[in-house]
């Protein structure tokens, strides 16, 4: 096994061993403002406009987890941003929305969305839906 498996499973653990109401919403807005500096300018994102920006999904209420996976991956593909908080908080989306473990939210598979926006306004909208659970 790679030492560099380790942070990874140490993660899986944590999130595998928290009770099923929790939605482990500090480490997730900690990491999504990480990512958030790091961002660089937003640029403009349409679904008809044919440009560079990468278009992410703002999802409809009761689809936020499976497009928040869906979009994280995106990104990851995409090397979007850093790869090590990415890869965390795409595994903590999956295992929440796997595992049901975010009762606040709920657990649709499929994404479905209301707009896309670019990488800033697809962060500040996790941002923004787990700083409405730690409420």
């Amino acid at each position: 096994m790679k030492a560099s498996m380790l942070p990874y499973l140490l993660f899986s653990c944590l999130l595998l061993s928290v009770q099923a109401q929790n939605c482990i919403f500090s480490e997730i807005i900690r990491h999504t403002n990480r990512l958030l500096k790091e961002s660089s300018v937003g640029c403009p994102c349409r679904e008809t406009a044919n440009s560079s920006c990468s278009c992410l999904p703002i999802p409809k209420p009761g689809h936020e987890l499976a497009c928040f996976v869906e979009g994280a991956e995106y990104m990851l593909k995409n090397n979007i941003s850093s790869n090590s908080i990415l890869e965390r908080l795409h595994l903590a989306f999956q295992i929440q929305l796997d595992r049901s473990l975010c009762k606040s939210l709920a657990h649709e598979h499929q994404c479905q969305y209301k707009t896309q926006g670019d990488v800033k306004e697809f962060l500040t909208e996790i941002l923004r839906t787990y700083q409405e659970i730690n409420k």
